[in-house]
């Protein structure tokens, strides 16, 4: 065992070596990665000014408001479009999906209107009614260029000139824009019960035509009324939903409260479990290989009959079953070897899990603190998503030539409306305008609009890493000041919550700021890579997908690298105060020293804890399903009518879920803490009068350890 150990040492480092001042987190702290922290608030300084002149140049009335082609907003309040608040576009058809509409420029006039039209019309036949009832041209130029009312001039130039368009569709507002009215009658796609129309051109087309222009509006817009129908749910039963989710907060400290007597009982059970089920299933083989001796066929081997799509062949065979029983012969006896040698390992580690449910016993304040890191997190969220799109609507309009003559050689040129008709554009180009395309602009600031975004998204994600990193090291210095009282509680400091958000702040912001940047920088290589995978995926080249393939998974587990060290270092950074870098080595070294604890305690408590959130939330769930679907006699007169009872049952258990994912997640900070409070401890200390362990007597009892010096109280 002392070799051992020696041979660890020198591969991980030295092991500590008693320091009879020790008494666990260092409260004489000096800061530490000063550099780093000037950089960080720099940065954040940065931030905030870059918000700053986005807020001056961004104009969200641009994402609120569609914009017609004269570059004004629909709707808005001031304005001749005041009361016009949907966009109408003059030839849909040239428009190749709603994506375009919505995101893109369609290549055709575009104009705010009141409302959409409801009938089919063509501006042929407007005219020829025109001259017995003038109605038609009132009710038809409100979807023509403003200012025109000249119902005699002809189709020809109406359409050379995009005074008003050729024919209009039955339409209905959607995302303020016109779209067809489609329906579906006995299969057959029809708008307004007509399966062709009039193209205002003399050709009578079909209304299948209009599919691609506007396809996937039918269901989106049925999705509206199922929206209003999910709204109506919420409103009547969010009453009943706090408290299911009051629930699950009970049942989430229920459980971690019992885990200090359970955690031993569950993992033995779920073990007995697993061992019972492989049993089993090397008793049903058994049966099966034995049933089938002396069927025809069966003594044929796997190679004989080579492969078979069809797997129930394979089931025929004796040699399969016999395979399948030696497999789960050769599992059960390598965890049954592993509980024998691993024993005392997993013995250790649900003591760790009980120690840490007394922890949190004494010190309950760390079981909201996740509260705070929500709040942090929002903000970073809510500036990001403002700042990108002041950002993204911080361009100047652009107006470019739109020519119906595709030959035209000044199509899609940029143009200045006002200066546009002294131009000889429309005498080379019959029939073009000058028409607004986009926002966007020629200035420095709006060349960089896009680096911009991008330095948004990287700030962005080093902020949210800043949040997790701090209250990771907050929770980690209030466990580790439970671990280093001699004299459990009363050894406890007062406020450990609040002392350690105040150590991590004052001295060790340069150090979280220096891990969060390494895994922004990880994660934003990530982004990229994701975002080229997405522009390359129609490539051909067999080799570029492969090598981003590659790289995806390397930087994927690079991340969750980066995530468990950088979690480590913050438990040291709270118990030393040392910088970063040193945090970082001395928790690997250790855990390295550790490696075999490290596994047992990792998965013990991943078992634990998925049990704990799937018994709270199936448990929420179950309660929340037989209430909102009238199973309870006494409250079913409570339950309110629900046009959907699963929607505010899914709210319940993924709430549930959530809620005891957040309590669970300090919980695994504690036993990670406490293990490596543990680890130093029995680097550090010996048990002796002069070197006692801090540790509590059932990890004595584990170790097989006795105290020279025992004391009350722990």
């Amino acid at each position: 065992m002392a070799k051992r150990g020696e041979a660890a040492a020198t591969a991980y480092g030295e092991p500590r070596k008693f320091d009879p001042k020790f008494r666990g987190p260092i409260y004489n702290r000096h800061c530490t990665d000063v550099l780093c922290c000037i950089i960080f608030i720099v940065v954040i300084l940065g931030y905030i000014a870059l918000g700053i002149v986005a807020w001056v140049h961004g104009d969200p009335r641009k994402v609120a408001y569609p914009t017609d082609s004269y570059g004004k907003f629909c709707g808005q309040m001031g304005t001749p479009n005041e009361n016009k608040t949907i966009l109408f576009y003059f030839n849909i058809l040239k428009c190749a999906s709603p994506i375009v509409l919505i995101n893109l420029q369609c290549p055709t006039t575009q104009l705010c209107v009141a409302k959409c039209p409801d009938r089919f019309a063509t501006y042929i036949d407007m005219q020829a009614s025109y001259r017995y009832n003038s109605s038609y041209w009132e009710y038809y130029r409100q979807f023509c260029r403003p200012g025109f009312n000249n119902p005699k001039k002809s189709i020809a130039e109406v359409l050379r000139d995009e005074d008003c368009p050729s024919v209009i569709i039955p339409s209905r507002p959607f995302i303020k824009r016109c779209f067809p009215d489609f329906t579906t009658k006995n299969g057959v796609l029809t708008v307004a019960n007509k399966t062709t129309f009039k193209d205002g051109r003399g050709v009578i087309r079909n209304v299948t035509d209009l599919r691609e222009a506007a396809n996937g509006i039918n269901s989106v817009l049925d999705a509206r009324s199922i929206g209003m129908k999910i709204f109506e749910d919420y409103a009547s039963s969010w009453y009943w939903i706090l408290i299911a989710l009051f629930i699950a907060m009970i049942l989430s400290l229920l459980f971690l409260v019992l885990l200090r007597f359970t955690a031993g009982f569950l993992f033995w059970i779920f073990i007995a479990s697993v061992l019972g089920i492989i049993g089993y299933g090397i008793f049903h083989c058994y049966w099966e290989y034995d049933s089938l001796r002396g069927m025809p066929g069966s003594d044929l081997t796997i190679y004989d009959i080579g492969f078979q799509t069809d797997f129930r062949v394979y089931l025929q065979l004796r040699q399969t079953w016999l395979a399948f029983m030696i497999i789960l012969c050769i599992v059960e006896l390598i965890i049954i070897l592993m509980l024998i040698f691993l024993r005392n390992r997993i013995a250790i580690a649900i003591t760790l899990l009980q120690e840490g449910s007394r922890a949190i016993g004494y010190i309950m304040s760390t079981l909201f603190y996740p509260i705070v890191t929500f709040i942090l997190i929002t903000i970073c969220i809510s500036y990001w998503a403002v700042t990108a799109v002041f950002l993204a609507t911080s361009g100047e309009p652009v107006y470019k030539v739109m020519a119906n003559q595709t030959l035209c050689k000044y199509a899609n040129l940029t143009c200045s409306p006002t200066t546009f008709n002294t131009t000889n554009v429309t005498k080379v180009c019959p029939g073009a305008q000058c028409t607004f395309a986009f926002y966007g602009g020629e200035s420095l600031y709006h060349r960089y609009i896009f680096v911009f975004q991008i330095c948004n998204a990287f700030v962005f994600l080093w902020l949210v890493n800043f949040a997790i990193a701090l209250g990771q090291c907050t929770l980690a210095g209030a466990f580790a000041s439970y671990y280093w009282a001699f004299r459990k509680p009363a050894d406890i400091p007062v406020c450990p919550v609040f002392s350690s958000f105040g150590r991590a702040i004052r001295y060790h912001t340069g150090s979280l700021a220096f891990g969060s940047l390494i895994l922004a920088i990880v994660q934003m290589i990530r982004i990229i890579l994701e975002y080229l995978d997405h522009r390359l995926k129609a490539s051909q080249n067999s080799f570029t997908r492969f090598l981003l393939c590659c790289l995806k998974c390397c930087f994927w587990c690079l991340e969750k690298f980066i995530k468990f060290i950088n979690r480590n270092a913050y438990i040291m950074i709270a118990m030393y105060g040392k910088n970063f870098c040193t945090s970082a080595k001395e928790a690997f070294f250790l855990l390295m020293r550790n490696v075999v604890r490290v596994a047992v305690l990792d998965k013990v408590t991943d078992f634990l804890l998925f049990l704990g959130k799937i018994l709270v939330a199936g448990g929420v769930g179950v309660l929340a399903f037989f209430f909102f679907t009238r199973r309870i006699p006494v409250i079913m007169e409570e339950t309110p009518a629900l046009n959907y009872y699963w929607i505010p049952l899914l709210t319940v258990i993924i709430g549930s879920y959530l809620i005891a994912h957040g309590f669970f997640s300090v919980y695994a900070m504690c036993v990670d803490t406490l293990f490596l409070c543990f680890c130093e401890d029995l680097e550090r200390n010996d048990g002796s009068a002069a070197k006692p362990y801090f540790m509590s007597a059932s990890l004595h009892r584990i170790l097989g350890k006795k105290e020279t010096n025992p004391r009350k109280g722990k």
